[in-house]
């Protein structure tokens, strides 16, 4: 389900951006595991468990846009999943006691922190040159022993404040959901025509309008599917309808560093230094900076991520498995179409792979599987996304000579 360079006729290539068959691709892969889960349990692709995927899926999609930062630059972090956890154990403790610090405030605390912990292993990375594989794995445990240092082993601390549960229980009603989507869709639908006219005039290669099109139908589709399913009474003793709040958290990171990566200079860098770190330094690129603002904005995706995940489970554990969840985060970012060698992937890609994630998690939950299936299914997509990595790099490798 990784994106994978095929040969397709020319005309069919003009008309497929670079990069977008990965979507294509996974989004047959998305709908290939609907149709085997459905066929097994018919309940899998009703709309209330539907809105239960996007919410469980939502930590898995921030974890993953998190890990993108990371492997864009041909590295890896492994401390994004006790990282996490750390966002979410700072937010519940400045809420209880003493301190019963505002919602707000804590929240805000929690991402300076997983920011700072971040930009502190993207320095270090940066400037003593030390292998991200360690310098993230050192992160990792010190992220656990700080977890269990202030929770206490096999300690629990339930979450109380209504708003910050709200963020994954807490929905928009009928009306709200579908404004605001129109707006959304409204919103991409002008940014995405201006932008390729402006390609197409400036003389640039830019994409056919049947493309331009195709995106725009694209994201409405996409987001009227999200309102009529979540729309659907899911109550119980009353009725609970809407987009949940947790979608437009997810919706709103997609947004903010999808422009970061594609429409700054920024983004460029990362992608340059991904694709040729040395050429990059030539070229006048700040390694050391790029670095290390990336691996901060990873600790910051990773804190939203932490927050959305504590407000699921109403609560924060010391038995969070921080190890788990990066292996998630990877797996989401590469079946997404992120490369482990650096320099292609973008946002999306965590989106997208999020969810095969969290569809394999439900299906397997509603079929009563056990624990040992779920790690063997993971394990052979993980596997089947890097080996279409990997032949992709050896495809585009063979045509270069």
């Amino acid at each position: 389900m990784a994106r994978v360079d095929v040969t397709v006729p020319r005309r069919a290539a003009a008309w497929l951006a670079p990069g977008e068959s990965g979507a294509i691709s996974v989004i047959t892969g998305l709908i290939v595991i609907g149709v085997i889960f459905q066929s097994l349990n018919g309940h899998f692709l009703s709309p209330v468990n539907l809105t239960d995927l996007l919410i469980q899926g939502a930590v898995f999609m921030l974890l993953g846009m998190s890990e993108v930062f990371a492997l864009l630059l041909g590295d890896i972090d492994l401390s994004i999943g006790f990282l996490s956890a750390i966002g979410g154990v700072i937010t519940a403790e400045l809420l209880i006691g003493t301190r019963t610090w505002p919602w707000w405030a804590a929240v805000i605390t929690a991402l300076l922190v997983t920011t700072a912990i971040g930009a502190l292993q993207g320095t270090l990375i940066a400037r003593l040159r030390l292998p991200s594989f360690v310098v993230t794995l050192a992160g990792l445990l010190a992220c656990q022993g700080v977890m269990i240092w202030i929770l206490g082993s096999g300690g629990t601390l339930p979450i109380s404040d209504n708003v910050i549960n709200d963020l994954a229980s807490g929905c928009l009603t009928p009306a709200a959901s579908w404004l605001l989507m129109a707006a959304i869709v409204a919103a991409f639908a002008v940014v995405t025509i201006r932008r390729d006219a402006e390609r197409r005039a400036g003389g640039a290669a830019g994409p056919p309008l049947s493309r331009t099109a195709a995106k725009v139908g694209a994201a409405a589709a996409a987001g009227l599917a999200i309102v009529a399913v979540c729309d659907t009474n899911r109550g119980v003793l009353s009725p609970v309808r809407g987009v949940p709040w947790v979608v437009l958290i997810v919706l709103g990171v997609l947004f903010a560093w999808s422009f970061l990566l594609n429409r700054t200079r920024f983004g460029r860098d990362v992608h340059a230094i991904g694709s040729n770190a040395e050429a990059a330094r030539r070229a006048g690129v700040s390694l050391a900076w790029i670095r290390t603002v990336s691996f901060a904005l990873a600790g910051l995706t990773a804190g939203v991520g932490g927050i959305v995940y504590a407000s699921e489970l109403r609560s924060v554990s010391s038995g969070t498995d921080g190890a788990t969840l990066v292996l998630y985060a990877v797996a989401a970012a590469v079946i997404g179409g992120t490369s482990l060698f650096g320099g292609r992937g973008k946002p999306l890609d965590g989106v997208l792979g999020g969810i095969v994630i969290a569809a394999i998690y439900n299906g397997i939950y509603l079929l009563g599987m056990s624990t040992a299936a779920q790690d063997l299914i993971f394990a052979l997509v993980l596997l089947a996304a890097v080996s279409a990595d990997v032949l992709a790099r050896r495809g585009q490798a063979s045509r270069r000579a």
